[in-house]
């Protein structure tokens, strides 16, 4: 997990972010237990209190439940419902690239082909 200081996010958020996405994207399957709040907080040198807020908004998402004693596991996800918000995810990062490309006169075509170029590439 990468945490940036100098980022206008705040920290737990960049933390819940990342954890969202890789149980979004399968890499934290359902039932799989998340690192301890206490070793993730001591791992990326934050308060627990930090690292608490982000699993926190994991729970109140339905991403992740907390198990008394035990930590915090990653929920099953409905596979309609992980598609929906997988898409979701897309649209905000190619909106984001819409952006950039428009002021840098990138036409609709030549940013599909970027797309395109790069999905076959990975």
């Amino acid at each position: 997990m990468k945490i940036l200081q100098n980022s206008d996010i705040p920290i737990y958020r960049q933390i819940y972010l990342q954890l969202r996405d890789d149980i979004l994207c399968g890499n934290l399957k359902a039932g799989e237990y998340l690192p301890s709040v206490r070793s993730l907080a001591r791992e990326l040198k934050i308060s627990v209190m930090t690292t608490l807020k982000a699993y926190d908004e994991l729970v109140s998402d339905g991403l992740a439940k907390a198990e008394q004693g035990k930590g915090y596991a990653v929920m099953p996800q409905d596979p309609d419902l992980l598609r929906e918000r997988q898409i979701g995810l897309i649209e905000q990062q190619l909106l984001a690239a819409i952006d950039l490309a428009r002021p840098a006169g990138i036409s609709a075509q030549e940013l599909a082909k970027m797309v395109k170029a790069l999905y076959d590439a990975v």
